[in-house]
């Protein structure tokens, strides 16, 4: 496998997450409902006393003052942000939940904090051998820098979404999905561990420019595709059969090992080179064969 591939660079973000200037809205949302309701009696006791003209005019300036303070309320929920412009200047944003003041000649986007999922659909790519497989995963983000998420992308959850997509794909075509060498290098299927770990960094890299944050990547769907499924299959399996039969020799030789010493060092029986050589026939035979043995009755000796 190839070494590390260069980070592609990426535009520096012009906007950086600041605090907005605000206040407690409780003492606001009083004034401007005083406000209303002071502006409101002067105008219905101006129209019903009769009294002079100007005083109903008072009353609805009270009553628009009042509107005019309360548009500058605004409710932030908790794990919830509000993004606040000036004529499209932005001045900051608002995390503090609650009831809160600001500019009324503000504009105040909501955009959530909370952490959420997206899981990625499945997608057939290659992986490092060329073979083709499905693949997906889910990732666990939520906005870091409400600015960034706001003005530096069009549309950060569109934004996720893709990367994240090719993000997958890219670590996905850069292991294989088993490893048959000498384990030196990572595949998919054995060391999901660290190709998660790969892949949290890649999409946080990519995601970083619209301040979103990951907090955790798992795959959710990992096999071949349709068409090579059964062949690789058959591969797995001949690749286990071998490493069994592997052992089965090992522990084989050993128990022979053992039984022509046990042989030698109890003087059970005196055996020449030829005499050892067919014991260690037919016990391997018998040790390592997959089949039950058949018992053949010697009447006869090696020499004749």
């Amino acid at each position: 496998m190839s070494g590390p591939e260069p980070a592609v660079p990426r535009p520096t973000p012009q906007y950086r997450e600041y605090e907005a200037p605000s206040r407690d809205g409780l003492a606001f949302a009083a004034a401007a409902a005083a406000l209303v309701l002071v502006g409101a009696l002067t105008v219905v006791l101006t129209a019903a006393l009769d009294l002079h003209g100007s005083l109903v005019a008072g009353g609805a300036l009270l009553v628009l003052a009042g509107a005019v303070v309360a548009s500058g309320l605004t409710v932030v929920a908790p794990n919830e942000a509000r993004v606040v412009q000036l004529f499209g200047r932005y001045v900051g944003t608002i995390r503090s939940d609650g009831l809160r003041w600001v500019n009324p000649l503000t504009r105040r986007n909501r955009i959530s904090t909370r952490i959420r999922n997206h899981e990625t659909s499945v997608m057939k790519v290659n992986d490092a051998s060329g073979s083709p497989i499905e693949i997906a995963a889910v990732v666990v983000w939520q906005v870091e820098d409400s600015a960034r998420a706001t003005f530096e992308v069009d549309d950060y959850l569109q934004f996720v979404s893709t990367q994240t997509e090719a993000a997958v794909r890219h670590i996905a075509g850069r292991h294989p999905y088993d490893s048959y060498d000498d384990g030196t290098v990572p595949s998919l299927r054995e060391d999901a561990e660290l190709i998660t770990q790969q892949l949290s960094k890649e999409v946080g890299e990519r995601v970083d420019a619209a301040g979103v944050t990951v907090v955790e990547t798992r795959f959710t769907h990992l096999a071949y595709a349709p068409e090579i499924a059964q062949a690789m299959l058959q591969r797995q399996q001949a690749g286990a059969m071998i490493a069994a039969r592997q052992e089965i020799v090992e522990g084989a030789v050993g128990m022979v090992d053992r039984a022509l010493e046990r042989l030698s060092e109890e003087n059970v029986v005196e055996l020449d080179e030829e005499r050892k050589a067919a014991m260690v026939s037919n016990l391997l035979v018998v040790l390592c064969s997959d089949r039950p043995t058949s018992p053949v009755v010697n009447t006869g000796t090696l020499y004749q």
